[in-house]
């Protein structure tokens, strides 16, 4: 296991996978929205990278009408559609064999029920593919770690040593784990997620994301009355007095823009940092605000030479995420 490691977000794809929205408790009134959202963003990937669509037993036609001839479908037993926390984690080892691990997952610390489906979707997605499975028993969502592919992960203590993941593990095994199944040599803790954020509890990919070996996009929102405030200055500090696993200064790029929208008489922010990387491009979550074109401007400027895309994303952010929460990448074997 110790040869496998897990590539940054902007290594080389082939493909993304994404999971169909079905789930009525969750989404209510929203349903029909988030459908179109996530066929919007299934096909704004698809532009730059093969996408599949994973959709419950007997919702494949309709999520083929939504998403069109770009996306290919397949059919699997599913709960939820949120991949980035349920679907594999792929690693790769030192000759470009891949594999995928396969952590535990609890639906956020139990929040919704029933979860067995998806606890198992990696597994059988790792079947599908024909690719090799590496078990965990520890509970971990990929949403919850950052990596640059060169050794160093980011986290955020407030999700990952919440007392409803593992409780039977402390700091220094869960950091263990860590290094042990995705291949880092360190790992840099950051105290806070999104304030907000009931839903993951505080995942990284609301906060803070590698852009590059030595680069890092924070949250930093420039509304002193926005309630991560001073808790994403907090989260900079720490990035500023700390080196990566090759002995760098991080360079930091500031996200100071934040945007809301209404879905279902409730008002939600929608994080421009919960990006996915593509083969050539950035799908962004916008809401359709004036601030969008700056927010994705300064998120060009992290990604030089790839196309830049905004997708609106309010009813997905109802439902407690963005376009990063919705897909897993499949990185390129090379072997």
């Amino acid at each position: 296991m110790a040869d496998f490691r897990m590539p940054a977000e902007w290594s080389a794809h082939q493909g993304a996978l994404m999971a169909w929205p079905t789930r009525e408790d969750l989404w209510g009134s929203a349903l029909a929205q988030v459908k179109d959202e996530y066929a919007e963003v299934a096909r704004a990937i698809a532009a730059f990278e093969p996408v599949t669509m994973v959709a419950p037993p007997g919702h494949g036609e309709a999520a083929r009408d939504h998403c069109g001839p770009e996306v290919t479908v397949i059919e699997l037993p599913l709960d939820d559609s949120w991949f980035r926390d349920s679907a594999p984690i792929f690693v790769l080892d030192g000759e470009g064999r891949r594999a995928g691990v396969d952590f535990r997952f609890n639906a956020w610390g139990g929040k919704h029920h029933p979860y067995d489906a998806d606890d198992r979707i990696s597994a059988l997605l790792l079947d599908h593919l024909g690719i090799e499975r590496i078990p965990s028993a520890m509970i971990l969502e990929g949403g919850a770690v950052t990596v640059d592919g060169e050794g160093t992960l980011i986290t955020t203590e407030q999700c990952l040593l919440h007392p409803n993941r593992n409780p039977g593990m402390s700091r220094d095994q869960i950091e263990a784990e860590l290094k042990a199944r995705l291949g880092v040599t360190k790992v840099i803790w950051l105290p806070y997620g999104g304030l907000l954020d009931t839903e993951t509890d505080g995942h990284v990919d609301g906060v803070a994301a590698f852009a590059a070996p030595g680069k890092v996009v924070v949250s930093l929102p420039d509304d002193p009355d926005h309630p991560d405030h001073a808790r994403m200055r907090a989260n900079r500090a720490v990035l500023e007095a700390v080196t990566d696993a090759r002995g760098r200064r991080l360079e930091i790029i500031d996200l100071p823009q934040t945007g809301y929208a209404d879905v279902a008489g409730t008002r939600v922010e929608v994080s421009y940092l919960n990006y996915y990387v593509a083969n050539g491009g950035v799908v962004v979550p916008v809401p359709g605000e004036p601030q969008d074109d700056d927010a994705l401007a300064v998120i060009g400027t992290a990604y030089p030479g790839r196309k830049v895309v905004g997708v609106r994303a309010a009813a997905i952010a109802y439902g407690g995420g963005g376009v990063h929460c919705i897909t897993q990448q499949i990185p390129a074997a090379t072997a």
